[in-house]
């Protein structure tokens, strides 16, 4: 069982190397392309090991997951090689630590709760639209304006709220974002540097496996294993509601949980974009209202 999954890992690893190299054209690592045509899309196998300063035969090896403990010196030199950035760099080195050894039992899904000051926070951010998300993009918890910016999100059952399926399958989505090809680009880039550390994750290999099956464009970019992609410091949003606002992103991690993020959208007081958050906050879903809390009985009455 150790053995098999070692190989899962070291597969892993190999998936990554292969879409790397078929990605990085020969001219971009300065290589001399002959007449002819090439069958093989971006570099050849023989091209990165001589690159990289390793035989082909091990380089095979490691691309067919045959190979799971190159040593640091090679997982540098193939970085160099492929031009790798810090991003992908650092998860080449994540995914061969993995493929090293042998991987423990299956991750539990993470918790959905969302501590109780977390949404008082959330609360406090009004009329800026805020919410904190799961690892894998599902919305745990919002404000009025966090559920209201993402247009048609509150149809959808509060467990089946995710920005990843939103963005994909949602109709409204491409109307919403002016940059939709951007915006689906870095989802898919973040959701694979996740998935390449965590393959077996309940929450990630489900949210996968459904968009694999209904979105081809979610395909498409998952098949080139990109890792980079930040998100841009500011969106644009064309709302039906409140018109084309755009809006400064901020994502801060929740120490103490298991990869929750705090997202927020915020516009300089006394512009129209900060006009425009106040219309979406008081004109949110009721869904996304905080109920009034509950008074404390303290005694019965005579």
């Amino acid at each position: 069982m150790a053995s098999e999954s070692a190989n899962s890992e070291g597969a892993e690893l190999g998936r990554y190397l292969r879409a790397r190299r078929t990605q990085t054209s020969p001219e971009h690592v300065g290589l001399t392309v002959g007449a002819g045509i090439r069958r093989t899309p971006g570099l050849r196998r023989e091209e990165l090991a001589t690159l990289a300063g390793i035989s082909i035969d091990y380089y095979v090896r490691l691309e067919r997951g045959k190979e799971t403990r190159p040593s640091p010196a090679v997982l540098d030199s193939l970085a160099r090689a492929l031009r790798m950035d810090d991003q992908e760099h650092q998860h080449l080195r994540e995914l061969a630590a993995r493929a090293a050894r042998y991987a423990p039992e299956p991750p539990p899904v993470p918790s959905r709760t969302v501590r109780p000051h977390l949404k008082l926070l959330l609360e406090s951010l009004r009329p800026n639209p805020a919410y904190v998300i799961s690892r894998s993009m599902d919305m745990l918890a919002c404000n009025p304006g966090g559920l209201a910016l993402y247009t048609g999100l509150d149809d959808w059952p509060v467990k089946h709220r995710n920005l990843a399926r939103y963005l994909f399958l949602h109709p409204a989505a491409r109307d919403l974002f002016t940059d939709w090809d951007r915006q689906i680009t870095a989802c898919v880039a973040r959701l694979r540097a996740i998935a390449g550390t965590a393959p077996d994750a309940p929450d990630l290999t489900n949210l996968v496996g459904e968009l694999l099956l209904k979105s081809p464009d979610f395909a498409g970019l998952w098949e080139r294993y990109e890792v980079t992609g930040r998100k841009p410091a500011y969106k644009t949003f064309q709302h039906p509601l409140v018109g084309k606002l755009t809006l400064t992103s901020q994502s801060l991690h929740v120490e103490g949980t298991p990869g929750q993020r705090i997202g927020v959208y915020t516009a300089e007081p006394g512009t129209p974009d900060h006009d425009a958050l106040l219309l979406l906050d008081m004109t949110a879903p009721r869904s996304a209202q905080r109920p009034a809390p509950t008074p404390k009985v303290t005694g019965q009455q005579p």
